[in-house]
């Protein structure tokens, strides 16, 4: 029975060709496989059933500012550990961790950019840096891009993406809330716009604060919004929630929001915005 162990005359042997990492991307909503470079160009939307992807604060600031550009400021603020918190292991490991893992300092960039030539102050949160939540850093550089468009006389846009505040950092987390929205009041007195864009999810401390004080408050389709989480809410009240209250359709059919704006028409909205608010 040799001829079963030799290798048939005139047939190579073929290596195994292995497809490169990212090369294809699965939808979480529909399941759909789609390869990257079309998800790219479609704004990372999918082209099946319009399920927008949470992405980077990167991939926002190439899909909305001039040129993907943005003058960071305050680059270097990190978070410390005051209250030398531990879990299931150390903040300030939990931070080191995250900076490792999203190469951002914390979880929002701040500076000044453009849309259609108009100079704005400008923050975005990224969710990868411990769910986009709000310590001290956060609230600072918030601030500070606040101050920034105060001082400057141009519009503030902050794109929200955030579980809330951080609590490692407990009530210091939460004095970030009444810190950004004194000063968002003074900006309104100031007769300077604020355009607040949310995406998913945008919860709890952020959302309770500087995220729902826009002059213009925009959302994503489909993004998860609220406070609290549902099951807590319905623990609360004693009564069923009705289906996808806590979405941007459900939001903006209660007047909370201005407008639902899909990914690839954000930027064209923003400047049709800004174009309205200087005149």
């Amino acid at each position: 029975m040799e001829w079963f162990r030799k290798a048939k005359e005139g047939l190579a042997r073929q290596e195994k060709k292995e497809i490169p990492d990212g090369l294809w991307s699965k939808c979480s909503s529909c399941g759909e496989i789609i390869y990257t470079k079309q998800l790219e160009s479609n704004y990372w939307v999918c082209t099946n059933c319009n399920y927008h992807f949470r992405i980077s604060s990167a991939k926002y600031i190439k899909i909305l500012l001039d040129d993907g550009r943005l003058e960071e400021y305050d680059v270097n603020l990190e978070s410390l550990d005051p209250l030398h918190f531990k879990d299931s292991k150390k903040y300030v490991d939990r931070v080191k961790g995250a900076q490792t893992k999203s190469g951002l300092k914390d979880a929002v960039i701040a500076g000044i950019g453009s849309i259609d030539s108009v100079k704005i102050s400008f923050a975005i949160m990224d969710f990868e840096f411990i769910g986009g939540s709000m310590g001290s850093v956060v609230g600072e550089k918030v601030a500070r891009a606040i101050e920034r468009a105060i001082e400057l006389k141009m519009p503030l846009i902050i794109v929200s993406c955030s579980g809330g505040a951080r609590m490692q950092e407990g009530i210091l987390s939460l004095m970030q809330m009444a810190k950004t929205s004194a000063l968002l009041a003074v900006l309104a007195e100031k007769g300077l716009p604020f355009i607040s864009i949310l995406t998913n999810p945008t919860t709890a401390g952020v959302m309770a604060s500087y995220a729902s004080l826009g002059d213009v408050i925009i959302a994503e389709p489909k993004a998860l919004l609220g406070f609290a989480g549902a099951r807590v809410i319905k623990e609360t009240i004693g009564q069923d929630l009705p289906p996808g209250f806590q979405s941007s359709e459900f939001f903006l059919e209660k007047g909370f929001l201005d407008k639902i704006v899909e990914r690839g028409q954000l930027r064209d909205t923003l400047a049709l915005l800004l174009k309205y608010f200087q005149k």
